[in-house]
């Protein structure tokens, strides 16, 4: 069955064919402003450069970074309605006090707080107020709102008042999306309100996004399944992004960090993706990227939902040489760089303009920078190889040597050596990207709080645990056999009655058969 990877970038939208784990072609195509032609384009010239049917795909995987950039641009984010229930607590600090100004007016800063949520040993701060909900449930009526999103204080402990205050506004506001802060953060009141208020922004961008992703499948004769890659490096069936779209940020980074992962064979070791305009940064453990164990800044917002650890810098093939070969970046002429870098015939001096001055790629017409001033290019060449250097030893995680992929289509900057690190690229290193959402695999997870009493023990609930997260990933189409786990934490909870501790549990599979 053959496989199409699909990655959508800031500067490019890549595209690959897989048959039997082996790449047929790659292809890379400028993205488009309105990205969904840019990965038509992208498919077609795939199809045709690996020579096969339209019948002959068996899925398609597509990343994107529809979601990221409606944060990041403040577009296309739709008015929530941000319940919390934690009344007569948490009134110091309502919802999204920590936003910047200009994203909570664009979600509209409609908050209300209602009595309820639980103490952190898990007793009722107060009993849900149902009354006070009916009446926010007219207000949004009023106001015309289409989501909310509903957190409780702890509700990681106990969910009942989530799931209860999400039935009462559905029955009163028919057809609203209701978001449950327990469906997408982790623990951190503030972090986690904050994930869950943002992906109830983008419900409708989601669902706008995955029926243009599926028309344009459509509309090429591809009738197959197709999947989103989400920032953990797995992949979410179309239902599942129309419901958790904030799940796909960062997932461009982590595309290319398992695309390395598979084109190397290596499983531990430091990724560099040098694209256009950024590149990405990341350590690989057991072939994934590393978690981030902090809370994550998205467009000026804290959240804590899971999201690899990156390190990101304004180094890319479309970089600014300024400051007489001193400054690299973080300007960048984006997709741009095939018209305006000077071995393009442009006038601007790039990152790539240095790489081929430098004998390091073979791009565009060396002629054109043949009189670049020696001493200019070569104080470029050292500031980009200082700037890559400090991120890796940013991202390792000990002092022991491990290799240094490079992927992307800038890689092209990078030097052979990094401190005592050597530095690998691989066959199809350009479009590692897509390599990477190709061969994502189905994953399943479990993060809860488990009390250690009446005869259970730390295995038993670690067990217990295991088998949640195996049942959700054979439910989203992972095969039984191919199960693998890949995390497996607890953390005891001193604070909580019980001998409680917190069991996070993730497994991955491969993708098992498909009724189509």
């Amino acid at each position: 069955m053959l496989r199409v990877g699909i990655d959508v970038g800031g500067t490019n939208t890549d595209a690959v064919v897989l048959d039997a784990r082996a790449v047929l072609a790659g292809v890379k195509v400028s993205t488009s402003e309105d990205v969904t032609s840019g990965i038509i384009e992208a498919l077609e010239a795939v199809i045709d450069a690996a020579g096969i049917t339209r019948e002959a795909i068996g899925m398609v995987m597509i990343g994107t970074t529809h979601f990221t950039n409606a944060v990041i641009e403040r577009r296309e984010i739709e008015e929530v309605a941000a319940i919390r229930l934690a009344l007569p607590a948490g009134a110091g600090l309502p919802p999204m006090i920590d936003w910047p100004k200009d994203i909570r007016g664009v979600v509209g800063n409609h908050v209300y707080q209602v009595k309820g949520g639980y103490e952190f040993d898990g007793r009722e701060i107060s009993p849900l107020d149902e009354d006070a909900l009916v009446r926010i449930a007219g207000d949004i009526r009023a106001k015309g709102l289409k989501a909310a999103a509903v957190t409780g204080v702890f509700c990681g402990i106990n969910d009942a008042m989530e799931r209860r205050a999400g039935e009462v506004l559905q029955a009163h506001c028919p057809g609203l999306s209701v978001v449950l802060s327990n469906d997408i953060g982790q623990h951190g009141l503030l972090a986690r309100e904050s994930a869950t208020i943002m992906n109830a922004s983008l419900l409708s961008l989601a669902e706008r996004t995955v029926s243009a992703f599926a028309g344009a499948l459509a509309g090429a004769g591809i009738t197959c399944p197709f999947y989103v890659t989400q920032n953990d490096g797995t992949l979410m069936a179309a239902d599942i992004v129309r419901e958790k779209p904030v799940l796909t940020f960062a997932s461009g980074p982590t595309n290319s960090m398992r695309g390395a992962a598979f084109l190397t064979g290596l499983r531990e070791a430091i990724v560099v993706d040098v694209g256009g305009t950024t590149s990405d940064i990341g350590s690989l453990h057991l072939g994934f990227p590393r978690q981030a164990a902090t809370t994550v800044d998205i467009g000026g917002v804290r959240t804590n939902f899971r999201m690899p650890d990156v390190l990101s810098i304004g180094l890319g093939g479309g970089s600014l040489v300024t400051d007489d070969g001193a400054t690299i970046g973080p300007r960048s002429v984006g997709y741009r760089v095939s018209k305006e870098a000077l071995v393009f015939g442009g006038k601007t001096l790039t990152a790539t303009d240095i790489a081929v001055a430098r004998g390091r790629t073979d791009i565009g017409e060396r002629e054109r920078v043949a009189r670049l001033d020696r001493a200019l290019v070569e104080r470029a060449g050292e500031r980009i190889a200082e700037m890559i250097e400090q991120c890796v030893e940013r991202a390792r995680v000990s002092a022991d040597p491990v290799p240094v992929i490079a992927v992307g289509g800038g890689s092209v900057l990078m030097p052979e050596r990094i401190g005592d690190l050597k530095v690998v690229r691989p066959e199809n290193f350009a479009v590692a990207n897509a390599v990477g959402a190709a061969i994502a695999q189905i994953s399943g997870e479990t993060d809860r709080i488990f009390s250690l009493v009446e005869g259970r023990t730390r295995e038993s609930a670690l067990a217990q645990a295991e088998d949640e997260a195996r049942g959700r990933a054979i439910e989203a189409g992972a095969l039984a056999s191919t199960l693998e786990v890949i995390e497996r934490e607890d953390t005891p909870l001193a604070y909580l009655p019980g001998n409680a501790t917190r069991i996070h549990v993730k497994v991955v599979g491969e993708m098992g058969a498909i009724d189509v």
